[in-house]
């Protein structure tokens, strides 16, 4: 009877598996626009809760016992304290700060992954050693790679870029993968091994620092999206461990959709993904000089008329527009000038701020309708025809030495090609580099004028100039 009934039990857990993993298929399908995103939020949270409930319930052990009283009290103060700790941090964090955020969880995740495989090396009882190594090296690698991440987000950490780091990242990448070989196939006596799993947890740390470390510039979202598919590769690695079919389905679910969203952000920005593991790009050089022209200044009045009184206006957002919180003012400009019968679209670059629909999120939560949000490739061949173009805390994608400067080190990379619109006007601060740190001679082409100001100030001056007009 017991072993019918833990029979029956491990059926019903395995069903229950299943159905939280319909529930995260169906939350990622809803993520995939701005308009369902809270709702896929939502759904893949109810399938995880589905899946943990599960566990706790039915969950039985190698002998058939089920989890203790004692262990069930760790796992829900555990679960509790996580939870009370993550409300608070989702509730007080700026929109600025939200690329941070998501660095930090990548971290958190990675360790945890990294903690199991670990623990579970030397246990007798698991079997899956090549499987618990690469979750070890993987797990290690998402937790320090993105807390230089979250440290250079954060203004903190800053790039360090010489010519000999894609040699280094690779002799050290060529070591982890000899070790993890030798670890499983070297005949090392016990104790040996358990040392050098430690040595291997060293090296992946190290990895981590030294592959983030010299990437900068428009690269970040890049490197985002690759720590966050490796959390979830972890993730599904410490799901094989357990023979956990919700871990496991959940890491394949994340790593897939961070490869995915990777290899998008590479062809977004003309890069190789074997250049995002080696650390080879981002950070070096500075571009050559050239004359750089003359700044044309524009006043909030005629930027107003100039707005007013055009067909057609673009508006490129970056960074500065989330650092402002200057989404909400952008929406109202938007609306007012539509209602005076110009049409006004929004330039999305797929690596605009620091990590990956940056953008996207934060207009949506101006609600600016989804449908006015244009990719770059649909975008730039509108250009020659769009009357002005305004750059709102945009910097290195508006960038022409992308095309035109072989030196530069965002030379290649496609940008929204602002250039070509018959005006251009840039509101900044100052004259100030972007995250690249290098010029942009766009601030002195003959059709540029600037906007000096906070994003936020700038904008409200131009609603106020729109309403006299």
């Amino acid at each position: 009877m017991d072993t019918l009934n833990i029979t029956n039990g491990d059926i019903i857990l395995e069903f229950i598996y299943l159905l939280s993993a319909l529930f995260f298929v169906w939350g990622l399908k809803l993520l995939s626009s701005p308009d369902s995103a809270r709702r896929g939020n939502m759904w893949a949270g109810a399938g995880m809760l589905l899946a943990m409930i599960a566990t706790i319930v039915l969950h039985c052990d190698s002998s058939g016992d089920p989890i203790k009283g004692a262990n069930i009290a760790i796992i829900l103060g555990a679960i509790a304290f996580g939870g009370i700790i993550g409300g608070l941090i989702a509730r007080r964090i700026k929109m600025t700060a939200m690329p941070q955020l998501v660095s930090f969880f990548n971290a958190t995740g990675g360790a945890a992954s990294a903690l199991v495989a670990l623990i579970e090396f030397s246990n007798p009882e698991n079997q899956s050693g090549l499987v618990t190594l690469l979750g070890l090296v993987i797990g290690s690698i998402a937790f320090s790679g993105s807390m230089i991440a979250y440290g250079k987000l954060n203004g903190n950490v800053k790039d360090i870029f010489t010519k000999w780091m894609t040699y280094i990242n690779l002799v050290i990448l060529a070591g982890l993968v000899f070790l993890l070989l030798f670890i499983l196939f070297g005949n090392a006596p016990e104790e040996t091994r358990q040392i050098l799993v430690y040595v291997l947890l060293a090296g992946s740390l190290v990895y981590g620092v030294s592959f983030v470390m010299p990437i900068g510039g428009a690269d970040m979202p890049v490197v985002i999206s690759l720590l966050n598919s490796f959390t979830g590769i972890a993730a599904a690695m410490a799901g094989f461990i357990y023979q956990n079919q919700a871990m496991i389905l959940g890491g394949i679910f994340v790593g897939a959709a961070g490869m995915i969203l990777t290899l998008l952000m590479c062809k977004a920005m003309n890069r190789s993904l074997i250049n995002v593991i080696i650390g080879a790009f981002g950070g070096g050089g500075a571009g050559v000089d050239r004359e750089k022209g003359i700044v044309k200044e524009v006043s909030a009045t005629d930027a107003a008329v100039m707005l007013n009184y055009s067909s057609r206006v673009v508006i490129v957002p970056g960074y500065g527009l989330a650092v402002a919180q200057a989404q909400h003012i952008c929406s109202e400009m938007d609306e007012l000038l539509e209602s005076n019968g110009v049409e006004v679209k929004y330039a999305i670059h797929p690596v605009a701020g620091r990590m990956p629909g940056h953008m996207n999120v934060l207009l949506a939560e101006a609600d600016v309708p989804y449908e006015k949000l244009v990719e770059m490739d649909e975008i730039n061949p509108d250009m020659p025809k769009t009357d002005v173009v305004v750059v709102i805390g945009a910097n290195d994608v508006v960038n022409p030495a992308a095309l035109d400067d072989p030196s530069s080190p965002i030379y290649g990379m496609p940008i929204i090609n602002v250039q070509e619109a018959k005006n251009v006007i840039v509101m900044k601060r100052g004259m100030g580099k972007g995250y690249a740190a290098i010029e942009n001679y766009l601030f002195y082409a003959d059709n540029t004028r600037m906007f000096f100001g906070s994003a936020k100030d700038s904008l409200q001056k131009l609603v106020t100039e729109i309403k006299a007009l």
